[in-house]
């Protein structure tokens, strides 16, 4: 579907370029893209790099184990029925979102739900629903990627909108647990 979208944006930006005269223009604008897109690439994989390492510090030296137990009265709740080596990557997960580097996040988010789907519990579907939810609203309390990428294009402050990204996903973080907490409701009664 992405294909089809892509593709029918660049024919209509092909014929409006042609009938306004300006395919000079937008040959210019397309090669200028894909340097800007390299350059970026190349510098968020630098930050990529650096916070992943420092998760696998973190996980190696006990601090996520600290990070665990601190969020299990927490945790213990949300994720009700789940083994600890699930509950150990659900942390993770959290943890490096909360740190603002999602693309981290989303091995750990993988293996807790292998791990939850293993288990095959009754608060199974629920759980993994649960993360999901958390997951997709990425609490940031240090917006790292969305800073590099601002520091990339030249902002004085790049992490300035750290506030409202952090009210913001905790808005969505609640909203979207409230409504998987009612539909698991909704499946229990039927």
């Amino acid at each position: 579907m992405i294909g089809v979208i892509t593709a029918v944006l660049c024919g209509v930006s092909l014929w409006a370029a042609a009938v306004q005269g300006r395919m000079s223009e937008l040959s210019k604008a397309a090669v200028e893209s894909c340097s800007d897109a390299v350059n970026l690439a190349v510098s968020l994989c630098g930050t990529m790099a650096l916070w992943s390492g420092l998760m696998q510090i973190a996980r190696r030296s006990g601090m996520i184990h600290l990070f665990s137990r601190s969020l299990q009265p927490v945790l213990r709740h949300i994720f009700k029925g789940c083994s600890p080596k699930a509950m150990e990557y659900i942390t993770m997960n959290l943890s490096a979102n909360m740190l603002g580097i999602s693309n981290a996040a989303t091995p750990m988010g993988i293996q807790a739900v292998k791990e939850m789907d293993r288990q095959n519990g009754k608060y199974t579907p629920r759980c993994i629903a649960m993360l999901t939810v958390l997951n997709t609203a990425s609490i940031q309390l240090l917006p790292t990627t969305i800073g590099s990428l601002r520091a990339a294009h030249g902002a004085k402050s790049p992490l300035d909108i750290s506030v409202p990204i952090l009210f913001v996903s905790l808005v969505s973080a609640a909203a979207g647990c409230a409504v998987v907490y009612v539909l698991s409701l909704g499946r229990k009664n039927t």
